[in-house]
């Protein structure tokens, strides 16, 4: 198997990578946004948003005293 990074054989420990390095660049990678999950649907982040502030604010409402 080789190293999705620099093509180097993996060691057994560091699979699918070669090194710390190479996991390290991988994962910077996703951290930048070089990598991404596509989304068929991009409205959902929206609607999930205006949930969540709809919930924290009904808690909030429920939180102060009456």
């Amino acid at each position: 198997m080789n190293c999705p990074i620099c093509g180097d054989e993996t060691l057994p420990e560091m699979r699918p990578f070669c090194s710390k390095r190479c996991a390290d660049r991988d994962l910077a990678r996703w951290f930048n946004g070089r990598y991404a999950v596509p989304s068929s649907d991009p409205e959902d982040i929206d609607a999930l948003e205006e949930a969540l502030d709809a919930a924290a604010q009904a808690q909030e409402r429920q939180d102060k005293p009456h």
